[in-house]
């Protein structure tokens, strides 16, 4: 019994795309805001759904820095802020 834990947590902590991670994460947000779910159950979840947060905030963060680059290189400096007002 050991073995099959070992192995389910080993396939939830695998990293995934942003995409897969997103799409987890907003899944455990529904599941959790229905507050039906035994507490263990919804403190797995919570646990989860914060590894899940660090990994997409992580691919934006490097998205971000990649963007910046690519700047840099086409000669403009900086990144302007998104108004989506416009």
């Amino acid at each position: 019994m050991v073995k099959k834990t070992a192995r389910k947590t080993a396939a939830r902590t695998q990293p995934v795309d942003f995409e897969s991670a997103l799409k987890e994460l907003e899944t455990l947000v529904e599941r959790m805001e229905e507050g039906e779910q035994p507490l263990e159950t919804a403190l797995k979840d919570f646990e989860r759904g914060v590894e899940l947060f660090r990994i997409c905030q992580g691919a934006l963060k490097d998205a971000e820095q990649k963007v910046q680059i690519l700047l840099e290189k086409s000669g403009q400096a900086e990144l302007a802020d998104f108004d989506d007002d416009e």
